[in-house]
């Protein structure tokens, strides 16, 4: 898939990798950008349409749905990172319903328009999604379900001609990771990487340096080819979705 004369919608639209999305998609010439925030997003390039959208509203990812004339690629992006303590259950439930349940929300709502079109749900995470990093457990535990639900989805969805893609980024240089003193990567050079990986067809986007180097063990590893088998398994036996 090209991103070029695609409709292509972006949540968590207002900054960081989301901003980074929009203005990429734009420069490789997406005829329509529809960018999800919770609070209304103006901008100068007319083929950008803002959406008021809280991933965690029911009544406002309605609303969106009604707005979106026809859509190629949905890139669920929006996400939920803030320090918490295992103990926290309130902060693993929070995640969850950003993270998690968000992702599932938006996607199931925009199904429909992604089958007509044959297109794309990417759905961004991070390398904590692979092995939690336990100084921020919540945040570890609801991208490793929203894995989870990527590779379910992935599977449900071949036979529709719907691809999932789940980006697997480390340290962004965003808000979320900005008190991590690690090297991070430019949120620039992660939303051209995600944009490559869509257009080559990777299910999984390592887009910077260091998920990059974890690329080749992990697709040619244990649990990738589990993931292939299982999915061979729906492909025999279809499963109501």
């Amino acid at each position: 898939m090209t991103i070029k004369d695609k409709a292509v919608l972006v949540t968590g639209a207002n900054r960081g990798i989301g901003q980074a999305l929009v203005e990429e998609a734009l420069k490789r010439g997406a005829k329509r950008v529809y960018a999800g925030t919770r609070q209304p997003l103006a901008h100068l390039d007319e083929r950008v349409t803002p959406l008021t959208l809280d991933v965690t509203n029911a009544a406002q990812i309605q609303a969106a749905v009604e707005r979106v004339q026809s859509l190629d690629v949905l890139i669920n992006n929006a996400g939920l990172a803030v320090s918490d303590d295992l103990s926290d259950r309130a902060a693993i439930e929070r995640h969850l319903a950003v993270n998690l349940f968000g992702t599932y929300g938006v996607t199931q709502a925009f199904l429909p328009l992604l089958t007509r079109s044959q297109g794309a749900i990417v759905n961004v995470m991070s390398v904590v999604a692979l092995a939690a990093l336990p100084i921020i457990p919540a945040y570890s535990i609801s991208k490793a379900a929203a894995f989870s639900l990527s590779q379910s989805l992935r599977a449900l969805l071949a036979g529709r001609g719907v691809r999932v893609h789940a980006v697997l980024p480390g340290p962004v240089d965003t808000d979320m990771s900005r008190g991590f003193d690690v090297p991070k990567a430019s949120p620039e050079s992660v939303a051209r990487a995600i944009f490559d990986g869509v257009e080559k067809g990777e299910e999984d986007i390592f887009p910077d340096p260091m998920s990059e180097s974890l690329a080749e063990s992990w697709r040619s590893g244990a649990v990738k080819a589990l993931e292939r088998q299982f999915a061979a398994i729906v492909q025999a036996e279809p499963v109501n979705s």
